[in-house]
């Protein structure tokens, strides 16, 4: 081999055109259409709530057949403890940006309240379904890890909420997670029950009884 072909080395590699797109895998393809099953299926849960749904109730107010339904969720349970796990997912990360974007106690918890406010309006129905998978958990063993799950995370929102509040006050927190995300969360079942009965004066309610709590969790 002569010197002149070493030196140039190795041709370039002709044009193959656009990349192409990464392919997807069948794992997120059946996590994809799992996704989109569970967002058409939450207003008809919402709706109807948990003893009332079935498979076919919810293939029926959607665009997917019973068989479509029943292929990518065993059972009502697989499908209902899905659906609100993703739902509540969505939920809890609404308020990652309050956190971090606040930059005093005040702001943080005005942020907080109207974010807390506009969920109890505008999603009523989903807070209803969640509350009662919760409460079937305890006759339902299948329920009880997605309630489980679901529970910690929303424990966890609360209490980074919570350390921010505390930080931007040069404060503790006086209360452990568990505690504080049981009185808020508290706080705001009882403002979901009593929404129905009365829709114009329970969401002022809400945000004045967290409001008072959350002062009260931070020692100075």
């Amino acid at each position: 081999m002569s010197l002149t072909s070493d030196a140039a080395g190795p041709e370039p590699a002709p044009d193959s055109g656009p990349a192409r797109p990464a392919r997807v895998s069948g794992i997120d393809k059946i996590e994809r259409r799992r996704v989109a099953l569970a967002e058409s299926a939450l207003k008809t849960l919402g709706e109807l709530g948990y003893a009332r749904t079935s498979l076919r109730e919810i293939a029926n107010n959607s665009e997917f057949t019973h068989g479509v339904v029943h292929y990518y969720f065993r059972d009502k349970i697989d499908l209902i403890g899905y659906c609100v796990r993703h739902y509540k997912t969505k939920c809890a990360q609404r308020y990652d940006e309050v956190v971090e974007t606040a930059s005093s106690a005040d702001e943080l918890a005005v942020g907080f309240l109207a974010k807390l406010t506009q969920t109890l309006v505008e999603e009523t129905p989903m807070h209803r379904l969640w509350y009662d998978l919760r409460a079937q958990s305890m006759f339902e063993e299948q329920l009880r890890d997605d309630v489980v799950a679901i529970d910690q995370l929303l424990e966890q929102m609360i209490w980074r909420i919570l350390t921010r509040y505390a930080d931007l006050v040069g404060g503790t927190p006086t209360v452990d997670a568990p505690t504080a995300y049981a009185l808020i969360d508290g706080l705001f079942e009882q403002a979901v029950v009593g929404y129905a009965a009365d829709p114009d004066r329970v969401p002022d309610l809400l945000a004045d009884r967290v409001s008072q709590v959350l002062s009260k969790l931070i020692a100075a």
